[in-house]
Formats: structure tokens, sequence, C-alpha cells
């Protein structure tokens, strides 16, 4: 059923808390890519335009250390967020006590407030009953509008909407409008691409989409264990050994649906290579690492999405970030992109980075926010931080 959104709410004088994702890059106290704070403006902007008082709050960076907690202090978002709109911002440097209650109290319609980062709080990442609570009474209204962490049961993602009357806020409706329509109803062809590091990462994911999709692209890191699966020598190249038996599994399950490379970049250092060359997958020699997929599968793969009306990709061809083993991710942006009548996700994380890198992002439909959550959510499990949101009336 659909989930409730901040249209359906009646947020005129009232005091909304907004979780959102502002788990941003940053460097030397400066946001370094600010594409989550946009991506949460739509909403901000409909709240403060509607009258409401605004909280946001969010979680930058993981906690462990004092040092940890200096290096992800949430005043640089705060100046990175004024910057971007017109409603005036004030940040507060607590999570709880006096200071952020009057703050709170002191709020005016049409006025934001950015409280430090959640993960100072112990109880955050516990699910904290006390601790949500706490942050349940500051405020009148609940919208969870950070995708990025909803597959995260924590006290801002789970704990406080239990409590108040909630809803989504833009950002989630889109992720939900496009991840669900690529699972649940995609325009056929369905093609999903899947890369990135470890087979471990996406072992749900392969198996839930071999079958819903129509076709399964492996590549990057990831394809050398199912390359090795097969029984082919892979060098040095990065191979989960306990996984091979996976792989051996999902060769079998999915036939002519998977379609794994059929070469592959070679190199003898990732660092400082003095060694490039182009081998196929099963005559990869001893001490070499595989990099990128070849240009044979490039080719391969291109051919293989000819014609899809659906896309979902997550992961890259290869070490995108050099640009002597970026072709094989450079390809795979070109071929999506050239599709007509192509619905296209890229699911976050380092392919939403390669897409933004080689100039592409503007050909895909959509680029999740979340790359774990977009994740779990094609594995097909329920996201907490969506689950607890009220279904519409």
């Amino acid at each position: 059923m659909a989930k409730r959104t901040i249209e359906d709410l009646n947020v005129k004088g009232k005091t909304v808390l907004v979780r959102v994702d502002f788990n941003v890059p940053h460097k030397n106290g400066t946001v370094t890519d600010d594409t989550r704070i946009r991506a949460a403006l739509p909403t901000i902007n409909y709240l403060t335009s509607h009258g409401a008082k605004v909280i946001l709050f969010s979680h930058l960076g993981k906690i462990k250390t004092e040092e940890d907690k200096a290096k992800n202090d949430m005043s640089i978002v705060a100046e990175a967020l004024a910057g971007l709109q017109s409603a005036p911002v004030k940040f507060v440097n607590a999570t709880r006590g006096a200071e952020l209650e009057d703050a709170v109290h002191g709020l005016k319609e049409g006025e934001i407030l950015l409280m430090q980062n959640t993960r100072y709080e112990p109880g955050e990442t516990k699910n904290d009953p006390e601790l949500a609570k706490y942050w349940a009474s500051l405020a009148d209204l609940y919208v969870e509008d950070a995708f990025g962490s909803v597959h995260r049961a924590h006290a801002s993602t789970v704990g406080v909407p239990a409590l108040l009357p909630n809803a989504g806020g833009y950002l989630i409706a889109k992720e939900l409008k496009y991840l669900g329509k690529a699972l649940d109803d995609p325009a056929r062809p369905f093609v999903a691409v899947l890369g990135g590091a470890k087979v471990s990462d996406k072992i749900g994911v392969i198996d839930n989409l071999l079958e819903k999709a129509d076709k399964v692209i492996a590549g990057g890191a990831m394809a050398y264990t199912f390359i090795a699966a097969k029984g082919y020598g892979v060098g040095t190249s990065l191979v989960e050994t306990d996984k091979i038996e996976d792989a051996k599994k999902f060769i079998a399950k999915g036939g002519d649906k998977l379609i794994l490379p059929v070469d592959t970049v070679i190199t003898d250092n990732l660092d400082n290579p003095t060694r490039i060359e182009t081998v196929d997958c099963d005559k990869m020699p001893e001490g070499m690492m595989g990099v990128d997929i070849g240009p044979k599968t490039i080719a391969l793969f291109t051919k293989a999405l000819e014609g899809a009306h659906t896309v979902f990709w997550n992961g890259p061809m290869g070490v995108f970030e050099k640009e002597e083993f970026a072709a094989g991710t450079k390809g795979i942006c070109a071929a999506v992109a050239a599709l007509p009548d192509c619905m296209s996700v890229i699911g976050g994380g380092d392919s939403a980075s390669a897409a933004k890198k080689f100039g592409y992002a503007d050909k895909f439909t959509h680029i999740s926010t979340g790359g774990g959550a977009s994740l779990e959510y094609m594995e097909g499990k329920q996201l907490p931080g969506i689950a607890v949101l009220s279904d519409k009336a």
C-alpha cells in the first residue's frame, strides 16, 4: 500500500521533525558534494512555504572517538544549506538539552533549525527508546526523507516515527516510485547491471534479480569470483573464495540470463602499473590482477542492453577512479544513456559517482541517494524506515 506523504499532513504552525540524509562528503571543514543537501530541498521548501517550523536532523560519518566528533560536526552542513535556500537556518550544537529545547520553542513559522549529528548520541544506532521518546517530544509531526538511512533501524529512522504522526518526504516518494517500478512492475525487457567489489554484498540482490530481470549482467571485481567458479585462473584479482560455491549456483540458475565478462584488463600493480594488458578471461596469467572489463566485454554488455526498457545499475565495472581502468564503467554509462524509451535507475554508491564524473548523470531517469538502501530494496527486503511510516488512508 502507498505511504502517506507530506501533502497528506496539515503542517501549518506545526513543529515538524525531518530526518534528512546530510551524510555528505567534506574536507577541511567544507562540504565537497552537496547533492544530498539539494535532494532534500523540495521537502524542506514545501514545509517552510506551508508555515511549518522545521527541525532537521541527520548523521554525518561514523562516530567512535572524540576526533570523529570534531571531524563530523554538522555545522559545516548548516552553512552549505543556508547557501542553497532563502529560509533562515539556525544551527544548534546539541542533540538534547536546554539549548536545543529553547531553540525549538523559539522557532517561527517558515524557519529551519538543524541540530547536531545524531550519532553524537550512542543510543541513535541502537534505536534507544528513551532517545527516540526525547526527540519525538520536540515536535508535532515527523517526516522521513533520508532514503540513504531507511535500511537501518535507528532511533531517528524507526524509533521517532513510531511515536509521531508521520509521512514520507518528496525524496522518499521519488525513490519508492522508481525503485518500486523497476522491481515490481518493470517495462520489459528489464536488464540489471551489477558490479563492484564483492559477491557477498550482492548475494541476495543477484538471487532476486535472476528471478525478476530478463538479463543480469555481472562485472566489476565481483566478476572474478564468477570466473574462478568456472574453473579459470584469476591471478591476483580480488576473489572471495568462500563465495565460489554461491557463484556456481548463480551460474547454474541463471543460464543464458546471467551474462559474464569474456575479457579483462589486467595489470601488475594497481597504484604503479608497469604492465597493462587485455586478455580473455580464461587466459589470465599468474601475478596479474583484473581491474576492468575488456573491449569485447563492453561490446557484449552493450549488446545485452539493446532494447531494454528498464535498467537497474549498481556497481562500477572496474577501478574507474583511475583513467586507465575506467573504460568499462564509461562504456556502461554510454550504453545505458543511449537507450531510447528506457527507465534507467542507478542504485547510488560508486555507480552514481561514476555517472557524475563522466558526465552522464542527467542521462539517467533516476539516481538513488541510497546505495545500501537501494540494494536491500532490490533484494526484496523490507526497509525498517519505510515500514514504520503510515499508509495512505
